[in-house]
């Protein structure tokens, strides 16, 4: 089965060929534009603009997709795009693109959610090392840190999110801040790996041994912890942000030099501790074996080996799926769609976009 996806929720306009047979998925194709460089100018997401460079792309890079694929639109069985959520004038692009190409090839037209999307970058592992449900999915970005029971392919649930900032939004305007340029996550985890470096030498576990390094005890960097402080699986990223800003305020006030690596070093670790804290909390309380870790902040090199440390030391499995299926793309949209076509979850002509997610809450 040729699945023909789209992705346009935020600032990447993507169109991808997925295939499955037998449970085993293809990426023959994956096609991304895109607006980093624009949006850098701003130091941020600018939702007009990112409408109209989708409307500009989705074309071209429809042709590209299914050339690279090396298939006709003949040979498309179906047609996916993420309905929801997020910027609603950039979904909208990718909404109408994709029925009108379903209704005039009389395709199967089918809506995914952007969050459902990111947890299947963890199906496509074309070796079949992947997981299986129910497991527990961490899903960070600029825009999203929630944690999910996955009780089905189609049936996810959220049991834990932030209450303010996202993760990956926290990283990007603290990194604005200190000079790390739009989209911050890059220069953020490389400045953190020369802070923790400094802190405790090149180790194998870095993060274990910071808690205990002078560099941590010192108190010249003193931030909360992001987990909320009682037995919810919820964070709040606002007063780690904050703190942060008022700490760096200080600095500049004083005219003293900010040792940037030291300050990237002890910010990443509070926010990849308090993932971890509440992680632990969430494998004890629904006792899965397997956990995954998606969206565009699992790039992150101190959280994913965060991560890769507690399922050891829980003696459970986790799945990350490689770092160029972090960031929004078609393919991930390919891979939640063949489930939902399964299930029969169809759209017609009357499809439209949210803004709104539409996973629910655990009862």
């Amino acid at each position: 089965m040729n699945i023909l996806a789209f992705e346009s929720s935020c600032d990447e306009t993507s169109a991808a060929v997925v295939s499955c047979d037998g449970g085993r998925f293809t990426v023959k194709s994956n096609i991304i534009a895109s607006q980093v460089e624009t949006h850098r100018l701003y130091g941020g997401v600018v939702p007009e603009i990112a409408s109209r460079a989708h409307i500009e792309a989705i074309s071209s890079i429809t042709y590209e997709a299914l050339e690279v694929a090396g298939i006709t639109m003949d040979e498309v069985d179906a047609i996916a795009v993420t309905a929801n959520p997020g910027l609603i004038g950039a979904l909208l692009v990718g909404v109408n693109f994709a029925k009108a190409l379903a209704v005039a090839n009389n395709k199967p037209l089918i809506p995914v959610d952007h969050i459902k999307g990111h947890i299947a970058t963890c199906y496509l592992d074309e070796d079949g090392n992947v997981p299986t449900p129910p497991f527990i999915a961490l899903a960070v970005s600029g825009g999203h840190t929630g944690i999910y029971l996955v009780e089905d392919y189609n049936e996810v649930k959220l049991i834990g999110s932030t209450r303010d900032d996202a993760i990956g939004e926290s990283f990007d305007k603290i990194g604005r801040i200190i000079g790390i340029p739009y989209p911050a996550g890059r220069g953020f985890d490389a400045l953190s790996k020369e802070g923790f470096d400094k802190a405790v030498g090149e180790c194998d576990d870095y993060l274990a041994k910071y808690k205990k390094s002078a560099a941590y005890k010192s108190g010249d960097f003193t931030l909360p912890s992001p987990a909320v402080k009682d037995d919810t699986l919820d964070f709040s990223f606002s007063g780690l942000k904050t703190a942060a800003i008022n700490l760096l305020h200080r600095y500049e006030q004083l005219g003293a030099e900010l040792p940037r690596a030291e300050f990237a070093a002890r910010y990443t670790f509070e926010a990849v501790e308090a993932v971890a804290k509440k992680m632990a909390l969430a494998i004890d309380k629904y006792g899965v074996k397997e956990i995954a870790l998606c969206g565009g902040v699992a790039a992150n090199s101190h959280l994913r080996h965060r991560l890769k440390t507690l399922a050891k030391e829980k003696k459970i499995t986790l799945y990350t799926p490689p770092v160029s299926l972090c960031g929004d793309n078609g393919a991930m949209i390919g891979a939640q769609a063949y489930y939902e076509y399964l299930r029969g979850n169809l759209a017609d002509s009357s499809l439209n976009a949210s803004a709104s997610d539409s996973i629910g809450t655990i009862d």
